[in-house]
C-alpha cells in the first residue's frame, strides 16, 4: 500500500500530522461511510461491477473524500492524479488532459482527482467533457458545496453524485481509538472532555484527530485534562458555516420551518446557532419579519409588530445585548397561531391581477372631479357606508368583467377567527339586501 502514499506525496515514516499518518490503506477502514464503501455501498457494489465511472463527492470537510478517491485509483489500477482548483488554470488543466490521453494510448487509465471542483468556473468545467467523453479521464470532483448549483448541468449529466456523510459520535470515537492504538497510549481526558472533543470536531475526521494530537502534544507527564482545561488548549472550532453558501440557507430554512411549525425550543436554537457561526443579527431580523407576514399574518397581528419592534431593539442596543431582543421574536413568532390566508390571498389576487389585463372598476365608485365625468356616470348611485345601517353598503366594487371573487379565507385560529366572523357577518348583509 505504500504506492498509495507515494501518490499522495507522503513519506509513512516522516513525522507528518497524525491525520495523514493514519490515512485509511482500505476502503473498509474509512470511518462513518458504510452507506458507500460498507459491504453494500454504491461505491463497493461499483467496484466489484469493474466499473465506477465518473463521480462527485459532495460532503463536509474532513468526511474521507480525498482518501476514497485515492482508494479507488488502487482498487481499479488507474493512474491517479490529484489536482486542485484552487490551483489549477487552463494551461495546468491542458497539460493534465494531454498526459491522460498519452496514458490511455499506452492502455493505462487515469482517474483525475480534482479537489474543490466548484471553485472552477463554467467553462473550465466544461473543458472536462471531451476527457470525459473519450474515456481518457475518469473524473472524481471533490466538492463541500451543493453540486445543483454550483456545477454546470452537462457536468452533473456525466457524473453520479455521491453524498459523503458528515462523521457521527460513533465514527468519531473509532478515528480516536485507532490513534490511540497507533501512539501507544490513551488519550489523557476524562470522560467529560471526551466527550467535548467528539463534539468539537463537528463532523470532521481529520479535525479530530488534529484535536487529539494537540491534546497529546499538551499533556504533561500523568496528566488528565478536563472539560475546561481542554478548551483552553484547544479553542473552540467555529461552527462549518459559510453566510453565502449552503450551511446559511440550510439553517435558515431549518429555523423558518421550526417557526411555523410551532416548535419554540428548536427554533431558538438555529437562531442561536446562526448567531454563534457569525450571521448579521439584521438578517435574521428581516426573516423573522418575514415570517410574521408569511406564516402568522391576521392570525395574531402584534406578531409584525413584535417583530419590528426587535429589528429596532436591535439597532438601538447592537450585540450583544439586542440578540435578546430577537430571539424574544423568535419565541413569540414560534408560539403564536398560525395562519397562511393572507400570503395565499395576495398571491391569488396578484396572479389575477397580472393575467386580468386593465378592466375598469365600476364607475359607482370613482371620483368625479370634472363636469365630463359626472356626465359619464362617474360616481353616481355612490353609497356612503357611514349612513348606511350598520356602516355597510354592501355595493358590488368589482370590474364588471370579473365579477366578485374570493381570494382571503380565514383559518379558525387567534384573531382570524374574529374576522372570518365578521366576514360571514358582511356576506348575510349582502345577500339580505340583493347585492350579492
Amino acid at each position: 500500500m505504500s504506492d498509495l502514499f507515494a501518490a499522495a506525496g507522503l513519506d509513512r515514516n516522516a513525522p507528518h500530522p497524525l491525520a495523514d499518518r493514519l490515512r485509511p490503506q482500505k476502503l473498509e477502514e474509512v470511518a462513518g461511510q458504510d452507506h458507500l464503501v460498507g459491504p453494500d455501498g454504491a461505491l463497493t457494489r461499483a467496484i466489484r461491477s469493474g466499473s465506477i465511472g465518473s463521480l462527485i463527492f459532495w460532503g463536509p470537510p474532513g468526511t474521507g473524500k480525498t482518501t476514497v478517491a485515492r482508494l479507488l485509483a488502487h482498487e481499479t489500477d488507474l493512474a491517479f492524479v490529484q489536482i486542485s482548483a484552487i490551483f489549477t488554470g487552463v494551461a495546468d488543466l491542458k497539460k493534465t488532459f494531454e498526459a491522460a490521453r498519452a496514458r490511455r494510448a499506452m492502455g493505462q487509465g487515469t482517474l483525475l482527482f480534482v479537489d474543490e471542483i466548484h471553485r472552477f468556473n463554467r467553462s473550465q468545467q466544461d473543458s472536462f467533457l471531451p476527457v470525459m467523453e473519450d474515456g481518457s479521464v475518469t473524473l472524481i470532483g471533490a466538492t463541500t458545496e451543493n453540486p445543483s448549483f454550483e456545477l454546470n448541468a452537462a457536468l452533473l449529466s456525466r457524473a453520479r453524485v455521491l453524498i459523503f456523510k458528515s462523521l457521527g459520535a460513533e465514527a468519531i470515537e473509532k478515528l480516536l481509538r485507532r490513534a490511540e492504538q497507533a501512539e501507544g497510549k490513551p488519550l489523557p481526558l476524562d470522560e467529560d472532555a471526551r466527550a467535548a472533543l467528539v463534539a468539537m470536531a463537528d463532523g470532521d475526521g481529520r479535525a479530530s484527530l488534529t484535536l487529539a494530537e494537540d491534546v497529546w502534544c499538551a499533556a504533561g507527564e500523568g496528566e488528565v485534562f478536563d472539560r475546561a482545561r481542554l478548551a483552553e488548549i484547544v479553542q473552540r472550532r467555529a461552527p462549518i458555516y459559510d453566510k453565502a453558501q449552503e450551511g446559511h440557507y440550510n439553517l435558515i430554512s431549518a429555523l423558518h420551518k421550526c417557526v411555523r411549525g410551532s416548535d419554540p425550543d428548536a427554533a431558538l436554537y438555529y437562531f442561536a446557532r446562526m448567531l454563534v457561526a457569525g450571521e448579521d443579527p439584521l438578517f435574521l431580523a428581516r426573516r423573522i419579519v418575514r415570517m410574521a407576514v408569511e406564516d402568522i399574518g391576521l392570525a395574531d397581528p402584534q406578531a409584525l409588530v413584535v417583530a419590528n419592534a426587535a429589528k429596532d431593539a436591535y439597532d438601538f442596543l447592537g450585540s450583544p445585548e439586542g440578540e435578546l431582543a430577537l430571539a424574544q421574536a423568535v419565541l413569540y413568532v414560534a408560539t403564536a397561531p398560525k395562519s397562511n390566508a393572507g400570503y395565499v390571498a395576495y398571491k391569488a389576487a396578484r396572479r389575477l391581477a397580472e393575467e386580468s389585463g386593465s378592466p375598469m372598476p365600476p364607475k359607482t365608485i370613482l371620483n368625479a372631479p370634472t363636469k365630463l365625468m359626472k356626465s359619464e356616470g362617474y360616481g353616481e348611485g355612490y353609497r356612503y357606508d357611514h349612513d348606511e345601517p350598520d356602516a355597510f353598503s354592501g355595493q358590488d366594487y368589482w370590474p364588471e368583467s370579473l365579477g366578485r371573487r374570493s381570494f382571503y379565507r380565514p383559518v379558525e385560529r387567534g384573531f382570524e377567527r374574529e374576522i372570518a366572523k365578521r366576514l360571514d357577518y358582511w356576506e348575510r348583509l349582502r345577500r339580505e339586501r340583493g347585492d350579492s
